[in-house]
């Protein structure tokens, strides 16, 4: 359904404004009136990485007056083959800040406000409540849930979107909106799949491009809601595949049982989205607890096996992709799937210790309680996993 537009029109547009925005003023849907708007709207982008990069570029184009970028972290060589808001020059750079130069580049008549924090219960309230609309380019769930709870709690629209590998989704949440059915994101995905389920971009990779084709969806209908043209995708979910070239929509109802927007709400304000999400699984947790080594204790390990003086099996359990980008010397292939089938414990030797490693720990912490239930009780995992080996042991190696 259609919408009222967000926000109220500028006073006016200068004369730099018309020349720059022209194309869209001669869009009868448009026109002066929604510039106008776009001008006197007030835009949060939260992450300045895949989604990010191309979402603050367009919005920034387009003529939003005000932007804002929630951003932590630092730019590294790993996100320039998709976060195209940053460059060569802005490794090792605050992102917040880089995205702020790149939108001085594209659109000076912008004006651009770095949050330069991560996004917590401490601060989501405040940061939401200066904007008009939310763009949601977060890459975890425990940020995601955060940002519906807070959008629902201050009564915001948000755009979200999704990516991993080849495929994207994008949806517009605002349990808000006018005619009181539209859902959030808790009606779609009620609870957070399972730890250790469902794996990051940064464990299962992303397809550059990709990031541009969601990313653009998300700016697409974040202009639609602020100036009140066309149809946004409130109760409706965009999958893309990009393999196939394939995009579908799906109905999402609001959830009358919804924890946050329903009848009879549960979550009223903030809760623990870490602790609701879970890095990993309880049982992977009570098996790491005494059972986590570091990488200095296992390069130590290592030497000892080469003289001799210990025995035990270093397992990899990331994907064979992974594995051929960097790897710790002596360790042999197991991805994690062979562990939770059960096929893994054909392959390893119970008369030995067994060390699991995978990129950080998450998926190593997930395998060491499958063998420990299968009774490989001396076993232990590496804390940091690869990307610990790789910044203190052996720098030699490419990170990813």
């Amino acid at each position: 359904m259609s919408l009222p537009p967000l926000v109220e029109p500028a006073a006016e547009l200068t004369v730099d404004e018309v020349r720059r925005y022209s194309r869209h003023l001669i869009i009868p849907d448009v026109g002066m009136a929604g510039q106008k708007r776009l001008k006197n709207a007030k835009v949060l982008v939260i992450g300045a990485g895949g989604l990010g990069s191309p979402a603050l570029l367009y919005l920034a184009a387009a003529g939003v007056g005000t932007l804002g970028i929630v951003e932590f972290d630092e730019v590294d060589e790993s996100n320039l083959q998709r976060q195209i808001i940053h460059g060569q020059s802005d490794i090792g750079k605050s992102k917040a800040i880089s995205a702020k130069e790149s939108l001085a580049e594209t659109n000076p008549l912008v004006d651009v406000v770095v949050h330069n924090e991560r996004l917590d219960n401490d601060n989501v309230m405040g940061i939401f409540e200066q904007y008009d609309l939310i763009v949601d380019g977060t890459d975890n769930f425990a940020t995601r849930y955060l940002v519906n709870d807070a959008a629902v709690l201050l009564g915001k629209p948000y755009v979200w979107g999704s990516i991993y590998r080849f495929d994207g989704q994008a949806s517009v949440f605002w349990a808000a909106a006018p005619g009181g059915t539209s859902p959030c994101y808790r009606c779609l995905y009620p609870e957070p799949p399972p730890p250790g389920m469902v794996p990051s971009c940064a464990e299962g990779g992303v397809l550059g491009v990709l990031c541009a084709s969601i990313g653009a969806i998300q700016v697409n209908e974040a202009i639609k809601l602020l100036t009140g043209i066309g149809e946004p995708l409130l109760g409706k979910l965009m999958i893309y595949d990009a393999l196939e070239m394939e995009y579908r929509k799906l109905g999402v109802r609001k959830d009358p049982n919804c924890a946050v927007c329903g009848d009879n709400p549960t979550v009223t304000e903030l809760i623990d989205y870490e602790t609701f999400c879970g890095a990993i699984s309880d049982e992977a947790a009570d098996a790491a607890a005494d059972s986590t080594i570091s990488v200095t204790t296992l390069e130590h390990w290592l030497k000892e096996r080469e003289n001799g003086e210990r025995d035990f099996t270093l397992v990899d359990v990331r994907e064979p992709n992974e594995y051929e980008i960097n790897k710790i010397p002596g360790s042999v292939l197991i991805p994690k799937g062979e562990f939770l089938n059960g096929n893994a414990l054909e392959q390893l030797s119970s008369d030995r210790p067994v060390v699991l490693h995978c990129k950080s720990g998450a998926r190593s912490a997930e395998a060491l309680a499958v063998i420990k239930g299968a009774g490989f009780a001396d076993s232990v995992h590496v804390g940091g996993g690869i990307v610990a080996w790789v910044n203190q042991i052996d720098q030699s190696q490419p990170s990813y």
